[in-house]
C-alpha cells in the first residue's frame, strides 16, 4: 500500500533503464562517474602520503576536518544560489575548481621524493571542500531538470549506483597506480578524469524547467529550505539517521592504518579494501534497479543501517584480509540501500523550486557526516587506539538506530515511496 503521508499516487510499470534513455542523464552520470573516480584516486594517494609523512592516524582525521569546515560553511549559501541560477553552469564552475585542485596536487605532491610539509595538502583539500559543496547542491538539483518526474525513483537508483561504481574503480585504481607506478601517475589520472567530468557536464543540453522566483533575503530563502525538511518527518528522520550513522561508522578513514599495521597488506591492499564498500554498493544498486521499489522502505532503511554498524564492528575485530574485505563489501551493500531510499525521498518529495536548498541541507547532513566521521575516527584512534575506536563507532551506530526508531516512528510506517500528484 502507498505511504499514507504521500497523498494520491500514480503507479507505472517498472522499467529498470527508464532514466538512462535520456541523453542528458547519460552525460550526467558520465560526469558523476569520472569525477567520483578522480576524487577517490586523490583520496587514496593523499591519505597514504600524509600517513607516511606523519605516522599519525589523527592526520587522516584532519583530512576530513579540512574538507568539512569549508564544505559546511558555504553549503546553505550554495543551495540558495543554485535555486536562483543556472544549475548546470554552477556545476561546471565547481568541476573546474576541482580540476584546478587536481593540477595543484600533481604539481606539489608528485615526484620521486615525498614532500615534508603537510599544510599544502590540507589547503588544497579545503578548496575541494568548497567546490564539492556547490557541486553537491547544483548537481542534485540539476537531475530534477533533466529527467521526467515519473523517472525520479529510477534516476536516483542509477545515480547512486554510478557513484558507487566510482567508489569501486577509484580506490582500486588509486591503490594500483600508487603501488606500481607512483604518485605522479596517480595524480595525472586524477587530473585527466576531472577534465573528462567537466567536459561531460558541458555537453548536457536542456531547456530549464520554469520555477518560482526565490524572493526575500538570503536568510529567509535558506530558512524555507530548512523548514521544508523539518516539516517532512520521514525525510528529516532519514537524514538524521544517516548523519549519525556515518558520523560514528567512519572506519574507511582509517583504512591506511589497517592496511599498514593491522592487516599488513600495503598500498595495493589498501586500494582493494577501499574498493570493498563500493563493490557491495554497485551489486546492490543494480539489484535495486531491477527489482523496483521496496514495499517496506522505512523498515528496510533501519535494518540496513543496523547491518552497516555490525559490519564496522566485525571489520575492526577481523585479522584476516579476506574477511575484512567481505565485511566492507557487505557494509557497502547495506549503505547503498539507505542512500537510495534517502535520495528517492528527496527527489520525490521536494518541489523543483526548493531542490537546491533542500539538496544543500542534505549536503550539510551527509557531507558533514562523512568528513566529521573521518575526523571522529582519527581523533578516537588517537585516544582509544585504532581497533577500539572503530568498535566504538559501530556500537554508536547501532545505538543511533535504536534511538531514531523510538523518536521518529513514522520511519517504521513508511512503505513504498511514491511521487505525489497535485
Amino acid at each position: 500500500m502507498p505511504d499514507p503521508q504521500a497523498g494520491p499516487v500514480e503507479r507505472s510499470r517498472h522499467e529498470p533503464y527508464a532514466a538512462l534513455r535520456h541523453v542528458n542523464f547519460r552525460w550526467f552520470v558520465a560526469s558523476l562517474l569520472t569525477m567520483t573516480i578522480a576524487s577517490q584516486i586523490q583520496a587514496v594517494v593523499v591519505s597514504w602520503q600524509l600517513y607516511r609523512i606523519t605516522r599519525d592516524p589523527l592526520s587522516l582525521g584532519l583530512i576530513g576536518l579540512a574538507e568539512v569546515i569549508p564544505y559546511v560553511s558555504v553549503a546553505l549559501l550554495a543551495g540558495h544560489l543554485v535555486d536562483r541560477g543556472d544549475r548546470r553552469r554552477i556545476s561546471a564552475w565547481a568541476l573546474l575548481l576541482l580540476t584546478v585542485a587536481a593540477a595543484a596536487l600533481l604539481f606539489f605532491a608528485a615526484g620521486p621524493e615525498l614532500p615534508r610539509a603537510v599544510w599544502p595538502y590540507y589547503a588544497i583539500i579545503g578548496i575541494c571542500g568548497i567546490a564539492r559543496s556547490f557541486l553537491q547542491s547544483s548537481r542534485s538539483a540539476l537531475m530534477s531538470e533533466i529527467v521526467p518526474r515519473e523517472t525520479f525513483v529510477n534516476a536516483a537508483t542509477w545515480r547512486s549506483s554510478t557513484w558507487q561504481l566510482g567508489t569501486v574503480l577509484g580506490p582500486a585504481a588509486g591503490g594500483l597506480l600508487l603501488g606500481h607506478l607512483g604518485a605522479t601517475t596517480a595524480y595525472s589520472f586524477n587530473l585527466a578524469l576531472a577534465l573528462l567530468a567537466l567536459a561531460s557536464m558541458l555537453l548536457i543540453r536542456f531547456v530549464p524547467i520554469p520555477r518560482a522566483d526565490v524572493t526575500g533575503s538570503v536568510r529567509e530563502s535558506l530558512a524555507q529550505g530548512i523548514a521544508f525538511v523539518r516539516s517532512e518527518r520521514v525525510l528529516f528522520g532519514a537524514l538524521t539517521l544517516d548523519l549519525f550513522a556515518v558520523l560514528f561508522g567512519g572506519a574507511v578513514a582509517l583504512l591506511p592504518v589497517f592496511a599498514a599495521e593491522v592487516l599488513h597488506v600495503g598500498a595495493q591492499g589498501l586500494g582493494t579494501l577501499q574498493a570493498g564498500p563500493g563493490i557491495g554498493a554497485v551489486c546492490m544498486a543494480v539489484y535495486i534497479a531491477h527489482r523496483g521499489q521496496f514495499e517496506r522502505a522505512g523498515r528496510t532503511l533501519l535494518v540496513t543501517v543496523t547491518v552497516f554498524g555490525a559490519c564496522m564492528i566485525g571489520f575492526a575485530l577481523s585479522r584476516v584480509f579476506w574477511l575484512s574485505f567481505a565485511l566492507l563489501v557487505l557494509s557497502g551493500a547495506a549503505d547503498n540501500i539507505s542512500a537510495v531510499i534517502r535520495s528517492t525521498l528527496i527527489q520525490v518529495l521536494t518541489p523543483t523550486e526548493l531542490m537546491g536548498r533542500v539538496s544543500a541541507v542534505n549536503a550539510v547532513f551527509i557531507g558533514s557526516s562523512n568528513e566529521l566521521g573521518a575526523f571522529e575516527s582519527g581523533a578516537m584512534a588517537r585516544v582509544l587506539g585504532t581497533v577500539p575506536s572503530v568498535v566504538f563507532g559501530g556500537t554508536m551506530t547501532l545505538a543511533v538506530v535504536a534511538g531514531m526508531t523510538r523518536r521518529v516512528p513514522e520511519l517504521l510506517q513508511l512503505r513504498r515511496i511514491e511521487r505525489r500528484v497535485s
